[in-house]
């Protein structure tokens, strides 16, 4: 995919564990850990504000934009 998230390097930084950032963000553990993993489909809004705020971060510094093909099931149209 085109759009990486950089969550686990982000949590090694903070030393900060995926599982107390679930707790303080009030996000599952099985979601954060869909999107580390970069398995996501989409995050929403308030989903990264609160990873910021706890993370103490930008967006940019969780989502990473690397040119090339987007996977197959990505190419649809309706993304």
């Amino acid at each position: 995919m085109a759009i990486r998230v950089q969550l686990d390097k982000i949590l090694v930084e903070r030393r900060m564990s995926l599982t107390e950032l679930a707790d303080r963000v009030g996000v599952t553990l099985a979601n954060l850990s869909i999107l580390k993993t970069g398995k996501a489909r989409a995050v929403r809004f308030s989903t990264l504000y609160a990873l910021c705020r706890e993370l103490d971060c930008q967006p940019g510094d969780l989502l990473v934009y690397e040119p090339g093909p987007p996977e197959a099931d990505a190419d649809r149209e309706d993304a």
